[in-house]
């Protein structure tokens, strides 16, 4: 059928679209009379002209496209994120008015959840990676007449707690975190996050706190040692994680919570006991020795353990410290342990329920078996997995939102920055009734964010996930390619160094947040890092060809000087001493020089990281580091820091399009469609060619229309190289460091940059990178995607950012302030 045709039995069969006098439309609103009419005219009108039944482009015909169906809703799925995108139709063919073009954005999602109900569901337009797809100049500009917004409000959820707050919750429990320490705000406090270990696990510890000595090395000590993994999964991937929506816990994580619960539990009765022989626990491991003897080496009879109480001792003690059970120390055991685990008391049939559970264990297993049994379900209590925001008790206003209040409202803004239960403070206001109103919350807020004692672990994760700069440790690399970059490539030095990057730059963002001036620019272009002694590799230069040949040449003319005066010094002793045996030659270790790396100086004062406890003895992280500032010219801001480049890198290269893509997304607010399942993804494996050069099969036709998007941000950055190393050569030849900002929605950023610091600098002083950012800040805090109905909250919290010269606890306030924090609609 020709495009004429179809049109005209569209306009035959239908009314033409259009947007009528006076017609209003609220963003998100399903009631679209007969989709399949006004869909059916709007592929006519746009998209038939170049999708028609003859020579379609991409191959892809709309004419006979159908209603959606759980058959072509792929296809449906297309449609949706080019036209949501403006990716179609193309810039030169006729537009939709906006409201047309909402309409068949909401009205796609619409049949598409409800086609795919129980087939698998839709969820593209809650993935937080398609948060961009909501148009970024309605959300900061002025609306067209037409389009009316509800007032906002955030749906009525449960949300899973995450592997990094779950473990913090346990550990609680077993091991006494230090106060905080103004003198040294970087170390390890209580109320901060538990750090992943060497290694990148995240794992909870048993008595290291104790430990004062161990038979073997240092992997022989991290054997020994009791630790459990985190239980609840997580994606490892880029981006966003924690949407309520994402996640849930299945049987084999319960499973694996009761038997780590046992083992908590038992540790909070017994403490080392638990884990250990009697004998073990000496503050004179001499007195021992006749116990020790043999290869212990990996067994847990290996450790010696102080005879000093550390842990908390708690009503789960007191229980099991007597013979013999009472009501009221049952009470309160789980009345403790309900709070410590779901962050709130247990109302009166809470606390009867898991009393009378606690009591049949007692009576089956004995009392300390069935103690351990008993106060295991708390664990699995849905509170202590999960945080409800339901509203239920209060009453709705006249647009069906209803306002978060008391315990809900109090753990929300808890939730908001931390990742233990309330302090003092904020139970208090709950407890009296003080936590129901927009004011409550300013208040509680503008306290915690003023006080560095409470720590805010939140904060630093969503820079986590918005930079991106904590993976690099999870990318094997391929170790020929590595050795290849200048860096160590022997056992476990990358990955060490990887980890320890990572918590640098948790530093250095926490230092940016303390001065809480022009945050994301500072954080964009700071010329200051925080270093270990390795990233003078890290954040040196790589040595071109003849760079490296001198090198050498000056070693080995250094060395051969060397011996020469050794033998000169020979030679004058035997002559002052004829007949005598001259002294054997002092041994002298060779010096280790890097020829393949000009290592950069990092001096400055001392600041410190936050590290895991000692899990891995002797090769345990250290927390030491030193602030310093970054070879002039060659660096600037995080995005040129090993941690984020390495993240951004693959097993032997670069990975120049998922930098464009970070920059694209993240910084400039654009969207990219998925890969279509017909594309094979791969670059041609041509290791005598640039990236840049095997990067030419993106620029076929059929790739470049979202290539070019992201291509030209992330070819910039090869002036690194996949270790993270500044270079002025690829394959010996002058590396290509140019590309361009293409279409960024901010016409005076497009153009052309010479290399990664100029493409940073120009979007650092962008309006739109800082309204980008903002929408992030509110997808985290906020566990959604916005919408254009929170356009008022957006410009409401950048106007805050703006006005407070760019301060991240402003624009705290202002979100968690926000109709969309405080209100919830039921479904």
């Amino acid at each position: 059928m020709s495009k004429v045709r179809f049109v005209l039995v569209m306009t035959l069969l239908w009314a033409p679209l259009s947007v009528a006098h006076g017609e209003t439309y609220t963003p998100g609103q399903t009631v679209i009379k007969d989709f399949g009419r006004f869909a059916n005219t709007f592929l006519a009108n746009y998209c038939v002209d170049c999708h028609g039944e003859t020579d379609p482009e991409a191959d892809l015909s709309l004419e006979d496209l159908g209603p959606v169906d759980e058959v072509n809703a792929g296809t449906w799925r297309s449609v949706w994120a080019q036209v949501t995108l403006k990716e179609m139709p193309p810039s030169d063919m006729e537009q939709p008015e906006v409201i047309e073009r909402l309409k068949i954005s909401d009205g796609i999602v619409d049949e598409l959840k409800r086609v795919m109900h129980g087939r698998g569901g839709f969820r593209d337009h809650l993935d937080p990676n398609k948060g961009n797809f909501v148009d970024h100049e309605l959300l900061f500009g002025q609306l067209p007449d037409g389009i009316k917004l509800q007032p906002t409000s955030s749906p009525a959820r449960i949300w899973r707690v995450t592997p990094q707050e779950h473990i913090t919750r346990l550990n609680e429990l077993i091991n006494t975190e230090p106060e905080f320490d103004p003198a040294k705000p970087g170390l390890r406090t209580h109320g901060d996050v538990v750090p992943t270990n060497h290694g990148g696990e995240l794992k909870l510890y048993f008595g290291t706190d104790r430990i004062i000595q161990w038979q073997g090395g240092t992997v022989a000590y991290a054997t020994s040692v009791k630790s459990v993994p985190a239980v609840l999964s997580s994606a490892r991937t880029h981006g966003l994680e924690n949407y309520p929506d994402f996640y849930t816990v299945n049987s084999a994580e319960a499973t694996q919570i009761m038997g780590v619960a046992g083992d908590i539990l038992r540790y909070m009765a017994d403490g080392p006991l638990s884990i250990a022989q009697p004998y073990q626990i000496t503050d004179d491991p001499k007195s021992i020795a006749d116990k020790m003897k043999g290869d212990l080496r990996g067994l847990p009879t290996s450790l010696v353990y102080s005879t000093k109480v550390v842990r908390p001792l708690t009503p789960v003690f007191e229980l099991m410290k007597e013979d013999g059970v009472t009501d009221e120390r049952l009470r309160g055991a789980v009345d403790y342990l309900f709070e410590a685990l779901a962050f709130r008391p247990p109302n009166e049939m809470e606390s009867d329920v898991y009393l009378t559970i606690v009591k049949q264990s007692i009576e089956k297993l004995g009392k300390k078996d069935g103690a351990v049994l008993g106060l295991s379900s708390i664990f699995l209590d849905r509170d202590a997995l999960f945080r409800p925001e339901l509203a239920e008790n209060g009453k709705p206003d006249q647009h069906g939102r209803v306002m978060l209040q008391d315990w809900e409202l109090g753990m929300a803004v808890n939730h908001a920055l931390r990742y233990i239960r309330p302090d003092e403070a904020l139970r208090k206001a709950v407890v009296e009734g003080r936590m129901r109103t927009r004011e409550d919350v300013n208040r509680e807020v503008q306290r915690m964010l003023a006080d560095d004692r409470i720590r805010k672990p939140r904060i630093l994760r969503f820079f986590r996930d918005y930079f991106d700069y904590d993976l690099g440790g999870y990318i094997c690399k391929d170790t020929k390619s590595l050795a290849d970059t200048g860096v160590s490539a022997r056992g476990q030095s990358y990955y060490g160094a990887m980890f320890d990057a990572t918590a640098s730059t948790d530093r250095l963002i926490e230092l940016i947040l303390q001065e809480d001036q022009d945050v994301l620019k500072q954080l964009l272009t700071t010329d200051k890092v925080v270093a270990t002694n390795a990233d003078r590799v890290y954040f040196g230069r790589k040595s071109t060809k003849e760079e490296k040949a001198a090198s050498v040449a000056a070693a080995k003319k250094a060395a051969a000087e060397a011996a020469k005066n050794e033998v000169a010094k020979l030679q004058a002793w035997k002559d002052a001493n004829p007949g005598k045996e001259p002294p054997k030659p002092e041994v002298k270790r060779q010096a280790n020089i890097n020829h393949s790396v000009t290592e950069a100086t990092l001096a400055g004062p001392k600041v410190y990281a936050r590290v895991s406890r000692r899990s891995f003895g002797n090769g345990s992280m250290k927390p030491e580091r030193v602030l310093a500032m970054a070879p002039e010219g060659e660096r600037l801001g995080i995005l040129t820091h090993p941690s984020w480049l390495v993240s951004h890198s693959d097993a032997m290269d670069n990975h120049a399009i998922r930098r464009g893509r970070w920059i694209r997304q993240r910084l400039l607010g654009g969207g990219v469609p998925d890969v279509p399942i017909t594309v094979d993804a791969m670059l041609p494996d041509e290791p005598h060619n640039t990236l840049r050069d095997r990067m030419r099969v993106t620029r076929e036709d059929y790739c470049w229309t979202c290539h070019e998007k992201m291509d030209p941000l992330g070819l910039p950055f090869e002036m690194y190289n996949h270790a993270g190393l500044y270079r002025l050569t690829e394959l010996d030849k002058p590396v290509d460091t140019s590309g361009e900002i293409i279409d960024s929605g901010e016409p005076a950023l497009d153009g052309k940059v010479a290399d990664a610091i100029e493409l940073i600098r120009k979007i650092a002083a962008s309006q739109r990178a800082e309204q980008v950012f903002v929408r992030h800040a509110f997808r985290f805090w906020m566990g959604r995607n916005e919408t254009l109905n929170d356009a008022p909250v957006l410009q409401e919290a950048h106007r805050a950012y703006r006005e407070s010269g760019g301060s991240m606890k402003a624009l705290l306030v202002s979100l968690l302030t926000s109709d969309a924090f405080l209100y919830r609609t039921r479904s």
